[in-house]
């Protein structure tokens, strides 16, 4: 069996353990920015959903789907938040598809600390494009994730391809 590792994931998991309660959600915060277009890593927002791009991204491209609502439990989704993300879901893989040409996709959610969510109190589905051959020895021996892409462009592509689908 091939193993993939991410050194650099438990340094992300690890910088939320010392967190107080109080810490605000960076969720919850993503959703209430003003200007989805300067700075902000939030792609469209929805009546129930919005998504954004991943500032720690496991692929270029990497997107999170979240629901407004702060929730951890994916049982108390209710039937049009669940309808939403997956709709949205069908919408951003068109999109991405479009922007990118990925050759595969992976997507969904951690829920809760020991199934790996680095934000565990905020559900959020994530969708993150693939290609034949797109890991290396970087992560591996060096620590280091190389995204070749700037966020903010890629998401100003994204939002032009919505504009089509």
């Amino acid at each position: 069996m091939d193993m993939l590792f991410s050194p650099w994931r438990s340094n992300y998991i690890d910088s939320f353990k010392d967190k107080k309660e109080d810490v605000k959600c960076v969720f919850c915060e993503a959703m209430n920015e003003s200007n989805t277009r300067n700075g902000s890593l939030v792609v469209k927002k929805n009546k129930h959903t919005y998504t954004m791009l991943n500032l720690f991204p496991y692929n270029s491209g990497h997107l999170m789907i979240i629901p407004y609502r702060h929730i951890s439990d994916f049982t108390e989704l209710t039937p049009d938040e669940r309808g939403e993300l997956m709709s949205e879901t069908d919408i951003m893989i068109k999109a991405l598809t479009e922007v990118m040409k990925p050759q595969g996709f992976n997507m969904g959610m951690n829920i809760g600390k020991a199934a790996g969510a680095g934000i565990d109190a905020h559900l959020h589905l994530h969708i993150v494009p693939r290609w034949l051959g797109d890991t290396n020895f970087m992560p591996a021996l060096g620590e280091v994730k190389i995204i070749s892409q700037d966020l903010l462009d890629l998401k100003n592509k994204l939002v032009e391809a919505l504009k089509k689908i």
